[in-house]
């Protein structure tokens, strides 16, 4: 299913979000993003997906027309198929430099020198624009919300914010695609989650603060749904204050089980 976020005459953002055949992966959905004929790729997915992906960006694009591949952590849900998309168009692959060196372990063609280090574009920390098309895409700092070499993307044309894991919610199968109304309602789909997944609240206050400066239209996590002007103002002051990640560990957790050895 694909879903229009975002169009005019030279810029279009349209969202996959339940490509993923019934219980047989984790529900993600997968981002792209043309301007004035030249279209990115935003954590495209593994290769459960790239079928039905390619199915899907073909009615809106060309495999040629496709020049980035943003990834915002390594994980195989949003980076398995990097062999695939490298081999099939003429992308380069923007990620972390943390995981510039672990990427290529999904590229078979790496080891056959077929592929060099012209694919892959390296983001320090504090990320940077990658040029697309007559605009750019801009990488945000997202570390440790849950990768420690993590990114959100903002496209300045549409206010769209991709956020990667931040954000994310577990939805079912099917749910439609839209824009959470009632974000008080929706915290029970995103709580465990986001306490578990995110790395401390501090590193959660200081994406959130920055998200406030950008005032985005529309903030798109890579799980479930979409959340507008209705529901973020509650997100981002509820994201700010969550404990998490090693806010919620304790010694009552490392503790190492008591062994006793099995008589000879």
């Amino acid at each position: 299913m694909s879903t229009i976020l975002f169009q005019n005459e030279t810029h279009r953002c349209i969202a996959f979000s339940d490509l993923v055949p019934g219980d047989d992966g984790v529900q993600a959905n997968q981002f792209l993003i043309i301007d004035h004929g030249e279209a990115a790729l935003i954590d495209p997915g593994g290769d459960l997906l790239y079928t039905p992906l390619w199915l899907g960006i073909t009615v809106h694009v060309r495999l040629p027309q496709v020049r980035l591949i943003l990834a915002s952590h390594q994980d195989p849900d949003i980076i398995g198929a990097a062999d695939r998309w490298l081999a099939n168009t003429p992308a380069r692959i923007a990620c972390s430099r943390l995981w510039g060196r672990f990427v290529p372990h999904s590229v078979s063609h790496v080891q056959a020198g077929k592929l060099g280090e012209d694919r892959y574009v390296l983001l320090p920390d504090e990320g940077g624009a990658l040029a697309l098309g007559r605009s750019a895409l801009h990488a945000l700092p997202a570390h440790f919300l849950h990768s420690v070499g993590n990114f959100s993307f903002w496209d300045p044309v549409s206010r769209i914010l991709f956020s990667g894991d931040v954000g994310s919610s577990l939805v079912p199968s099917g749910t439609p695609y839209l824009a959470v109304e009632d974000f008080a309602a929706h915290v029970s789909r995103m709580e465990g989650f986001h306490r578990r997944y995110m790395g401390s609240r501090r590193v959660a206050r200081l994406w959130a603060d920055m998200v406030r400066g950008l005032d985005p239209a529309l903030i798109v996590p890579q799980h479930g749904l979409p959340m507008d002007a209705r529901s973020i103002p509650a997100f981002l002051d509820w994201l700010s204050d969550l404990p998490c990640g090693i806010d919620v560990l304790d010694e009552a957790l490392f503790r190492a089980p008591l062994l006793r050895l099995a008589a000879v």
